[in-house]
């Protein structure tokens, strides 16, 4: 699906990434681990098209999508690609129904298709109750699973996650956990995710170790 070759990224006299290759399976979840500093995040919205690399190529379904203009990635993003961060970036004046919309309506599809679909994601995440509400008015975990939500608008091929526990407390943490592979297995859904939880990365199908800008280990868990 996709495919990374000798990704490379600076920042002034920092080198971050030097020289990442991977692939992504379908249909998995890949965490991403590592020390502080290690190139995590960067690697994350490299792949997530968020930012672009220094040097290196990246396929996606045999597209080049870091050599698209700017509007033309955003383009690809919205239709391709779904966000979750460690902080939801939910809308403030918006309630929870209309956050989740806000992606497909950007991507111009038409309103009785989204509202449907997003009728759909809120009671298969647990939160049709909380529709009307901002996102002042829920929990953190609450507020994750709306974000969760407005990433699967678009039926996304990859979903990435950068930390999206990691202002969470234990429990709803583990619950959000467990949404990720609820959602692998009834969705299909692919994850990459960014996380310094060893736990799940531990319960990924695939941990991706890096240090140094450079992968240390990539292995396949036995779940």
């Amino acid at each position: 699906m996709l495919h990374a070759k000798n990704i490379k990224k600076r920042y002034e006299n920092l080198h971050v990434l030097k020289g990442i290759s991977l692939e992504l399976e379908t249909e998995k979840i890949t965490s991403i681990v590592g020390a502080s500093g290690a190139g995590k995040s960067t690697l994350l919205h490299i792949l997530g098209g968020l930012d672009r690399p220094d040097d290196g190529q990246i396929l996606f379904q045999n597209q080049a999508f870091t050599q698209f203009s700017d509007q033309k990635l955003a383009e690809f993003r919205n239709k391709n690609i779904g966000f979750v961060f460690q902080f939801h970036n939910l809308l403030p004046e918006f309630s929870a129904f209309e956050n989740i919309c806000l992606p497909a309506f950007i991507g111009r599809k038409k309103r009785a298709e989204v509202e449907k679909k997003a009728q759909e994601l809120l009671k298969l995440l647990g939160v049709s109750k909380r529709k009307n509400h901002r996102p002042s008015q829920l929990s953190g975990g609450e507020q994750q699973r709306v974000s969760v939500a407005r990433a699967l608008i678009n039926s996304p091929a990859i979903v990435f996650a950068d930390e999206p526990s990691g202002n969470l407390d234990s429990q709803n943490a583990e619950e959000l956990h467990q949404l990720f592979f609820r959602l692998r297995d009834e969705l299909g859904q692919t994850f990459v995710i960014v996380t310094h939880n060893s736990e799940l990365s531990y319960q990924t199908d695939r941990r991706i170790e890096l240090a140094d800008g450079q992968i240390l280990h990539d292995s396949n868990n036995l779940n």
